[in-house]
This record gives structure tokens, C-alpha cells and sequence, in this order.
């Protein structure tokens, strides 16, 4: 990872190849003991433990585990809304009724499985109701710039909060090597206001409006 930032900097697809792999080499035990100590320092943060309503994801594969965090969210009385994808990769939103209320859908032809909210589907402007969002991410520099996984729908995601004139907090949650120097910046791209790994909290600003 030293080159990240340097000249020459890598452009988003060499850099999300990168970190994918480092990703796919944790094991299981690893997956499970980042997730526990994510939930806790992810509830240390004003942003989420005074929220009514929460945006999140549920984590697949080698992603920073979210489970734990969702139901503990839950169990405090916060409203979860979960992501559904749509065929034009945009996002509707449904309410998180604990992990029994979760379908496995497969989407992009059986390639990409995904857990979505198998109830009430509320919309894409659901999201704009939240106090906190939370954004699914391979890394996030020292500026708060998050990379993505370059499918777009958060994108699309952050495009309506700003249009609405929502300014929820926005946080990400990663391990504690995908917070670099720098990734690559388009004009489109705007800073999180929070990085959560499970050695703790950085944050970039608060939201504004």
C-alpha cells in the first residue's frame, strides 16, 4: 500500500484490485473479530448513537461486518433501513427486521449476491428520512475521499441526499489498513464525515445544513 498517494498515484480500478485481495485472504475468525469490534466503536460515535433512523447495508463476503452493528442499532430502538438494488443499479429501501427478515437475491445475471430487506419497499427517497448513512467503501484517504466499489449506487445515493437538501453523517466502515494517504478524486466526489475501523474513529467534519 506504500505507493497510495505517490506520483504516478494508481487510478481506481488497480487500486480497488488491490485491496480486494487483501480482503480475500482474511479468514473467517478474522471476518468475526473485526465485526464485534466494529459494532463497538461504530456505537461510540455520536453520529449513530443518537440517530432515529439509520441508512446501512448488510456486509457480504470479505467486507467489514455489519451484522452486529445492525441488530444492536435494532435492539436500541433506531429505524434500519436496508438497500434493495434496482435493474438500473439505483437503490429502493426497506426497514431491517433482524436478520430473519433478510432475502438472498442475486443480481448481474446469478454473479452478485446480495442481502436485502424482504419486506416494505419504501422507495429511493427513504434514504434522505436518515440521520446517518452508512457506505459501503474499499478505502478512505486522510481527506475523508472514500473509493467505492465502482458500481455507482451510492453515488446515485449521495446525488439525492444533495438534491433533497439532507445532510446526514455519512460513515464508513473499513479495516484498519483501507484509511490511506489518498485515493483517486473525480469532480463528483464528495468527503464522508467518518471513518470507523475496529482500532477506532476518525473523523473528517461534520455535516453541514
Amino acid at each position: 500500500m506504500s505507493h497510495i498517494g505517490r506520483p504516478g498515484e494508481p487510478d481506481k480500478r488497480s487500486l480497488r484490485r488491490e485491496l480486494l485481495s487483501v480482503r480475500n485472504r482474511l479468514t473467517a475468525d478474522d471476518l468475526r473479530e473485526t465485526s464485534a469490534a466494529l459494532a463497538g466503536r461504530a456505537l461510540e460515535l455520536p453520529d449513530l448513537a443518537r440517530a432515529g433512523t439509520v441508512a446501512a447495508y448488510v456486509s457480504v463476503g470479505s467486507e467489514p461486518g455489519t451484522l452486529a452493528l445492525l441488530d444492536t442499532l435494532r435492539a436500541r430502538g433506531v429505524r434500519v433501513l436496508l438497500p434493495a438494488l434496482l435493474t438500473d443499479n439505483d437503490l429502493d429501501w426497506g426497514v431491517y427486521e433482524g436478520e430473519s427478515s433478510l432475502a438472498r437475491v442475486r443480481h448481474g445475471g446469478g454473479r452478485m449476491e446480495l442481502f436485502e430487506p424482504s419486506g416494505e419497499r419504501l422507495g429511493p427517497d427513504a434514504v434522505t428520512g436518515a440521520d446517518a448513512v452508512l457506505l459501503p467503501g474499499l478505502a478512505v484517504d486522510t481527506r475523508g475521499m472514500r473509493l467505492g466499489r465502482g458500481g455507482g449506487s451510492y453515488d446515485r445515493v449521495l446525488a439525492r441526499l444533495e438534491r433533497a437538501g439532507a445532510r446526514p453523517s455519512l460513515v464508513v466502515l473499513l479495516y484498519d489498513t483501507e484509511v490511506v494517504e489518498r485515493v483517486p478524486q473525480e469532480a463528483h466526489d464528495r468527503p464522508v464525515h467518518a471513518v470507523v475501523t475496529p482500532s477506532g474513529v476518525r473523523r473528517f467534519g461534520e455535516p453541514t445544513g
